[in-house]
């Protein structure tokens, strides 16, 4: 199977998996690939925090040019896994000299499979992008081509908490991945103090309870497979519930804004995690925090919004070294010349993507005096 994932989780990824008990797990380019039995593969759906998707591989074969691909695909026995009365789709994506449009390469596709059944049982299936039975997916590099069934359905980022968001709210996926990258040692107390929709702070205490963050999804794609083991899901299911444990710890998710705040508020009830995280009305720069607290938020870094980014970076950095002394603090923002202004050096630099937009996860320790004088003591 191959598990997707965002640049720069390929390693988390990988350490989800063994920890999971995949076997061959090889890591590559936002993808890791492994193996594992049907069990496993309900179980990877449900609780992996860093995967995209979960593909199960059918087919590959090599195409130079459209009428190659057609006939690979038409070749193939769609019947094991589509009724005419089934509904599909196709996603593609290229990497190759011979192919350079994926939507073609997916329609092409999709046509080998509809003229296959449409020829066996005179009647053709049809396509559904939004909720269909059967997601197809194809991956050409070069001259090899990849055909997987998907067996994710809807993106695993879409958790089923999340009814409201705030302009420009930041994806399940790389919120889970962001706390797995940093030293939160999922006990001590954790703040988001620009918590936004509340995702982060989420899906800290998914983490910190040992959740599986996929418990409250209403459906995969494997759940209209013609083989689907619905007893099966349901003991991986039990098993997840079996395996969350308490969490003493406190989060807090925290905001200036009060509209804001009550969506936040919003999402952690849609979690049912009341009971792990606070959501507050607090302002970042006015607020004093304790020694030792644990920071980790997403400031705003769209030019759009009407306020001056260098001025506000600038604000941040003011802001940890005089009210949050003792505390570490980790933000990711995609305004890389902003983040210039904040006026600390981090102690660790880690290069993410937020959707298309190159991003950075940074590390501030936010020492009493100096930094050496802090070591010596």
């Amino acid at each position: 199977m191959i598990a997707k994932t965002l640049f720069g989780l390929e390693e988390v990824l990988e350490q989800e998996l063994k920890n999971l008990g995949a076997m061959d797990v090889e890591k590559g380019v936002r993808m890791v690939s492994f193996k594992g039995d049907q069990g496993f593969m309900y179980k990877a759906n449900m609780m992996l925090r860093t995967a995209i998707r979960i593909l199960k591989p059918i087919h590959s074969f090599r195409a130079r040019n459209e009428v190659d691909l057609y006939d690979g695909i038409y070749q193939m026995d769609w019947s094991k896994y589509l009724t005419p009365h089934d509904t599909l789709a196709v996603n593609a994506t290229v990497s190759s000299q011979y192919f350079n449009h994926s939507q073609y390469i997916a329609l092409k596709t999709k046509d080998a499979i509809v003229d296959q059944l449409r020829e066996k049982y005179g009647r053709r299936p049809d396509v559904d992008t939004k909720q269909p039975d059967l997601r197809i997916s194809v991956h050409i590099n070069d001259q090899t081509v990849d055909v997987s069934l998907d067996s994710s359905g809807e993106p695993l980022y879409k958790r089923g908490y999340r009814d409201q968001t705030n302009v420009a709210p930041i994806n399940e996926v790389l919120a889970a991945g962001l706390i797995l990258l940093s030293d939160w040692d999922q006990r001590s107390e954790f703040i988001d103090p620009m918590c936004g929709s509340g995702t982060i702070a989420i899906e800290a205490a998914m983490i910190g309870a040992n959740i599986a963050p996929n418990i409250n999804r209403t459906e995969f794609g494997f759940e209209k497979w013609p083989d689907y083991d619905n007893a099966l899901f349901e003991n991986i299911q039990a098993s997840c519930l079996k395996k969350i444990r308490g969490f003493d710890g406190k989060i807090i998710a925290r905001d200036a804004d009060g509209y804001t705040v009550e969506k936040a508020l919003e999402n952690v009830k849609n979690a049912n995690l009341e009971d792990f995280v606070s959501v507050e009305k607090g302002d970042f720069f006015r607020d004093h925090q304790s020694a030792q607290s644990f920071l980790m938020f997403n400031p705003p870094y769209d030019e759009r919004l009407e306020i001056n980014m260098e001025e506000f970076y600038k604000e941040i950095g003011d802001t940890l070294k005089s009210r949050y002394t003792g505390s570490t603090a980790w933000m990711i923002t995609g305004n890389l010349e902003a983040l210039k202004h904040v006026g600390l050096r981090p102690s660790r630099r880690i290069k993410l993507f937020n959707g298309k937009l190159e991003a950075r996860l940074v590390k501030y320790e936010m020492y009493r005096g100096s930094k050496k004088a802090s070591k010596q003591d």
